[in-house]
C-alpha cells in the first residue's frame, strides 16, 4: 500500500507541468521578457541562466555653490602666487630640467660608445652564446631610443618654461 502511495505521488508531481521561465531578450543595455518588435534588429535572445539586473544608485548632485564653475581647471583652483615667487619656481624648474638634460646627454654618449654603431664588443659569455649578444645589442638599441625620447621630452618641458628674462605667459 505504501509503495502504491509513493508511486501515485511521484506520478502526480511529474504530471504537473514545470514552471518555465519566459524567454529573456537583450535590447542594447536593456533586458526584457516581452517579445520585442521584429523591426528592432539589436534585440537578441539571452540563453543560459537567469538574468538579474540591479538598478544602480544615483549620485547626489553637489550644491551649485561648491561646484567648480566651468572653465576652472585644477591649476587655477589653488592659491595665487605672486610674480616673484613664480619666477623663482620657474628658474628652479629650469635648473632641474637642465641638469636632467645634461645627465641624459651624458648617458646617451655612454650608450652610443657602448653600442658602437650596432657592433658592441662581445663579453665573456657572449662568445659561446650568440643569442645573449644579440639580446644585449637589442637592449642597447632600445635604451638609446628611450633615452633619446626622454631628452626630447625634457627639451619640450624647457621650451614651455618662460625664458630667463621673459615674463610668465599670463603677463605677456
Amino acid at each position: 500500500m505504501k509503495q502504491l502511495w509513493v508511486v501515485l505521488v511521484t506520478c502526480g508531481v511529474m504530471a504537473v507541468p514545470g514552471h518555465a521561465q519566459d524567454p529573456i531578450y537583450r535590447c542594447g543595455n536593456e533586458y526584457t521578457n516581452t517579445k520585442p518588435d521584429p523591426r528592432n534588429k539589436n534585440c537578441k535572445l539571452v540563453e543560459g541562466g537567469n538574468v538579474t539586473v540591479v538598478q544602480g544608485t544615483r549620485v547626489p548632485k553637489a550644491p551649485a555653490s561648491k561646484a567648480n564653475p566651468p572653465g576652472n581647471g585644477a591649476a587655477t583652483s589653488g592659491p595665487r602666487v605672486n610674480a616673484e615667487q613664480q619666477k623663482t619656481r620657474d628658474s628652479d624648474a629650469r635648473l632641474i630640467l637642465e641638469s636632467e638634460l645634461k645627465k641624459a646627454q651624458a648617458r646617451q654618449e655612454a650608450l652610443k660608445a657602448e653600442y658602437n654603431n650596432g657592433e658592441p664588443d662581445k663579453r665573456g659569455d657572449e662568445f659561446r652564446n650568440h643569442q645573449k649578444y644579440l639580446d644585449r645589442v637589442a637592449e642597447l638599441k632600445a635604451s638609446l631610443a628611450r633615452n633619446e625620447s626622454d631628452m626630447a621630452g625634457i627639451r619640450r618641458e624647457l621650451e614651455r618654461l618662460p625664458g630667463k628674462g621673459d615674463l610668465p605667459p599670463a603677463q605677456k
